[in-house]
């Protein structure tokens, strides 16, 4: 009797796990299809799909090469030139074109922002979902570290960081993704917390499902909508980071990026020469990056007020 109800118990925990857990497509599908009717994501969604094809067909459309120093038909340095038909927002005072430095530096933004914020919510998403599931002692000592690293001052430990190993995309890739995880590693825990209570979750429990099973199959799914949330944002935040580095003069100068626009154009006082077309554009730039990151956010309140559905 005692081997029929375990089989009994197992077949429907068995059917209920799968008839209540949502599969990752479905939950996927329907994070996507939340800002059809919300103009704020469609904003968000809309400046980042012009700046990847922006990134994707740089070499299309730069008009020049982005380090070339050009000259004049004179033969003169083409130097702090107005925006003109041939150079479309002028060039700087070494004479390159600012419109190809700008086109150039959304492929090296979004290689930073994509690459930090992968590497920040997978972190995030991997401890929030460790630290809710088991609770206890790991808890305790993934929240404990996950306190410490929100207590460092963000900004100059990423410049210490970068200064000890050397200016690189890659330190500055390194630096935010040691402190910027743990909020997103404590909103999901808190979400880990609700949904490893659920029926479908003891179902597994019961019939004997791997610990690893139940957390990338049946729990993962449910928190995937927020890890892609906080990805949107970190984009932006990792873009800003990177601009702020390079302006203080952290960055690599071998790379073409916003921030490093920014600080030439700081440091051959472009500002007092009235050259707004120099950092107008990339100031701009990156300010419409961080918004539509909060656009994004907003357009997907529902995910992380779920009362706001009623």
């Amino acid at each position: 009797m005692a081997s029929a109800i375990r089989d009994g118990g197992g077949a429907s925990g068995g059917r209920t796990a799968r008839s209540e857990r949502p599969g990752i497509g479905a939950r996927i599908a329907a994070t996507l299809r939340l800002p059809r009717n919300d103009p704020f994501a469609i904003a968000g969604l809309t400046i980042y799909l012009v700046f990847v094809l922006v990134a994707l067909f740089a070499d299309l459309i730069a008009t020049h090469d982005p380090g070339q120093i050009l000259f004049a038909a004179n033969g003169r340095l083409a130097r702090n030139l107005p925006p003109s038909s041939t150079f479309f927002l002028g060039t700087t005072h070494a004479g390159r074109d600012i419109f190809s430095q700008l086109v150039y530096g959304t492929r090296s933004a979004l290689l930073v922002g994509v690459t930090a914020a992968a590497i920040v919510v997978t972190i995030g998403t991997l401890v929030g979902l460790v630290s809710g599931y088991f609770g206890g002692r790991i808890d305790a000592i993934l929240m404990r570290l996950a306190d410490i690293a929100i207590g460092l001052p963000f900004l100059p430990f990423v410049i210490v960081l970068a200064a000890f190993l050397g200016p690189s995309v890659s330190n500055v890739i390194i630096g935010m993704a040691l402190l910027l995880w743990p909020n997103t590693a404590r909103v999901i825990r808190s979400q880990v917390l609700t949904v490893r209570e659920r029926a479908y979750i003891e179902a597994a429990r019961v019939t004997g499902s791997p610990t690893r099973r139940i957390l990338f199959v049946h729990v993962l799914p449910n928190i995937l909508p927020l890890s892609f949330l906080y990805a949107s944002i970190a984009v932006g935040w990792a873009i800003l980071t990177e601009a702020s580095i390079s302006f203080l003069g952290f960055g690599s100068s071998d790379t073409v990026s916003w921030g490093h626009m920014l600080q030439e154009a700081y440091v051959s006082q472009a500002l007092s020469r009235g050259q707004y077309n120099w950092f107008g554009p990339p100031g701009l730039c990156i300010v419409l990056v961080v918004v539509a990151g909060f656009f994004i956010s907003r357009g997907y309140e529902e995910l992380l007020f779920p009362r706001l559905r009623e």
